[in-house]
């Protein structure tokens, strides 16, 4: 227990840590797709999960080993907020999933992509991962074992289709943070990145109807002969949490099913 912290527990907050022994991952966006995957995927692995997000979910406040905060990951006292948040609840933090991002929904070409949607890419996709480095460091150093820092990057870092230069950028700098953490912040703390490729993160209609689905071509164009699901990238992450993962550091694992190893040339 972080003892700077002993002076504004509650006993419900007491009682919750001596309860709970489980390791504890601050994952943010994770409301929603690939982060509610990950979340998911920790909470039924044991993991005391704080889901850093600006929008809840009634997943995580159905269960007992989960908390929601809200939080703008670009805000520097929003950040500082969820970890002494999640400190106060848990008591310790042994991991952080950098999952939260602008994903660009349209298209904008870079000559009329204006500053402040720029600015706000880099402020949510690569500010957000530093801050969270910056302040939970020096409590992901405390965790028995070491640390881990997770980063969720994109294929979107080493390949492009046009008009996406600050989604780009800022996956690209994404993998540049993360071996520069691995190797400044070792070997307390361990650091990687997972690049997804196509993730199917649709999610059923207001009816509770499953989204149509994918055309055959859209999973035989993969080598791996489908398009991802949100647990591939979740499993990964798991992974990279465990102890079989302890002499892992600094590198990008590219989850793509084969893509970005695909020549593609028109004939």
């Amino acid at each position: 227990i972080n003892a700077e912290y002993m002076g504004i527990f509650t006993i419900r907050d007491f009682k919750q840590m001596l309860t709970n022994r489980c390791r504890v991952a601050i994952v943010t966006g994770g409301a929603g797709g690939i982060g509610a995957g990950i979340t998911a995927e920790l909470l039924s692995l044991g993991w005391c999960v704080s889901v850093a997000d600006i929008t809840t979910s009634s997943a995580v406040d159905s269960h007992e080993n989960a908390m929601f905060v809200r939080t703008d990951v670009s805000v520097e006292d929003s950040v500082l907020n969820c970890i002494e948040s999640t400190l106060r609840r848990f008591g310790s933090i042994d991991a952080i999933i950098n999952n939260a991002a602008i994903v660009p929904t349209q298209r904008v070409p870079v000559t009329e992509l204006s500053l402040s949607a720029w600015q706000a890419s880099l402020a949510v996709n690569l500010t957000g991962p530093f801050l969270f480095a910056k302040h939970g460091a020096p409590h992901l150093k405390k965790s028995p074992g070491g640390g881990v820092i997770i980063n969720i990057a994109s294929t979107r870092a080493s390949m492009s289709e046009p008009n996406t230069e600050a989604y780009a950028a800022t996956k690209g700098g994404i993998v540049s943070l993360t071996h520069s953490l691995a190797v400044s912040l070792g070997p307390e703390i361990r650091v990687n990145s997972v690049s997804p490729g196509w993730i199917d993160v649709r999610r059923p209609g207001p009816d509770g109807s499953a989204p149509p689905p994918l055309a055959p071509r859209d999973h035989e164009q993969h080598p791996a002969g489908r398009v991802g699901v949100v647990a591939d990238i979740a499993k990964m992450v798991a992974f990279l949490l465990g102890t079989g993962a302890s002499f892992i550091t600094g590198q990008d694992f590219v989850v793509d099913g084969g893509m970005t190893k695909k020549m593609i040339y028109v004939e």
